[in-house]
């Protein structure tokens, strides 16, 4: 194959929308490979290893460099979609953001109750955010394999829904998911919060000042014990972005780190934190609460609470059903949305200390993402059948 075949090749691949997934899934696989043979030592001693600034109390090592810093680069993508969405996209509008706000809601609410009355008296009822959440990287790439035979309206209404259900997760983060709090770097952050804020009432337009002024928005922010992700997602909303506008600043910032967040920084924490050492037999993984909360949390909690929800939305004539679409759309669309992995990983990290726990956790995250995928993509490749 030529040079330019290979490159153009490349090139198309990047552009999908499901390559960013694909990556992800290879990522996930190299780590669990790794983590189960004979270089397993070397393995996890590589992400153990430790560098950083003393004299600014940042001496951490490379998985929390990955969580703690890398990962603020994904969410700062995520509140820039989010804001984007905010101000001329499916949430823009009272009538257009019903049914994605009370799907994700929906979505959230049920996998919470599902895996908390299952874990009610363990030690691991902390982990009932952890089917909260959906992969959009992975659920979009899933719908895409469709094509056109889906309706358009439907990938929208899952790219809001899973956009509502980052915020929603972000905020739970926040909230649960925090160290002791340190007043005084709270109150740093909150004061470069405010300038970021001024700069934008102010029209500062320059990305550069932006991020910049962010790296200390960073710092305050883990240094406070609010979980670094979140400075991520507070800058995103300080960054201009006018409705219409193709050339903001955070349009070109949208632009500007969509693919290194996909194609690196993704996959460099698939890479540091999927890879476990399997040592538990299936039975007790089969029979563990944190197992069985997330299974079901995620497989079957996501879908029954984001169709009920939208039912009774629609029902009460807040919204309308997506242009084009069915109710087995809904229902596959709310399958998918039980592909957690990314974030649902990420809060299981934030959720147990007890690497076992972990381990449960991630199997449980993998399998049901799995099913739910599958499941969702056989519904919805149905629905393109019963309409032709």
């Amino acid at each position: 194959m030529k040079k330019s075949s290979i490159t153009k090749a490349i090139k198309d691949f990047v552009e999908t929308e499901q390559s960013g997934g694909i990556v992800l899934i290879c990522c996930a696989i190299v780590a669990l490979i790794f983590s189960n043979t004979s270089l397993s030592h070397s393995w996890f001693n590589f992400w153990e290893f430790e560098f950083g600034f003393i004299q600014l109390g940042l001496y951490k090592n490379l998985l929390h460099w990955v969580n703690d810093g890398l990962m603020a680069m994904f969410f700062l993508l995520v509140g820039l979609e989010i804001k984007r969405e905010i101000v001329e996209g499916e949430l823009s509008s009272f009538k257009k953001s019903m049914l994605p706000i009370f799907a994700a809601c929906g979505g959230m609410i049920a996998p919470a109750v599902i895996y908390s009355i299952i874990n009610i008296h363990a030690e691991t009822i902390n982990g009932w955010a952890i089917p909260m959440a959906t992969d959009i990287a992975f659920a979009l790439g899933v719908l895409s394999l469709l094509g056109n035979r889906i309706p358009f309206s439907i990938k929208i209404m899952l790219t809001a829904l899973a956009i509502v259900d980052d915020l929603g997760s972000i905020v739970v983060i926040g909230l649960f998911y925090s160290e002791d709090i340190s007043a005084t770097f709270l109150l740093a952050a909150a004061g470069v919060f405010g300038i970021l804020l001024l700069m934008n009432k102010f029209g500062v337009k320059s990305v550069i000042v932006y991020l910049f002024t962010g790296l200390f928005l960073w710092y305050f922010t883990l240094k406070s014990g609010i979980h670094a992700s979140i400075s991520g997602v507070l800058l995103a909303f300080s960054i201009p972005l006018g409705k219409g506008e193709t050339d903001s600043a955070a349009e070109k910032l949208i632009h500007f780190i969509h693919k290194p967040v996909s194609f690196f920084i993704m996959p460099v924490f698939a890479l540091a934190n999927t890879g476990f050492i399997i040592h538990a037999n299936f039975e007790e993984v089969a029979t563990s609460l944190v197992s069985l909360g997330v299974l079901a949390g995620l497989y079957l909690g996501k879908p029954l609470g984001i169709f009920l929800a939208s039912w009774l939305a629609i029902k009460m004539k807040w919204t309308d059903l997506p242009a084009k679409a069915g109710w087995n759309h809904l229902l596959g669309a709310g399958f998918l949305g039980g592909i957690g992995f990314t974030m649902s990983i990420f809060i299981s990290l934030l959720a147990f200390t007890d690497t076992d726990i972990q381990g449960f956790s991630k199997i449980a995250i993998l399998v049901a993402s799995l099913l739910s995928g599958l499941t969702g993509f056989f519904i919805l490749s149905q629905s393109t059948k019963d309409s032709d």
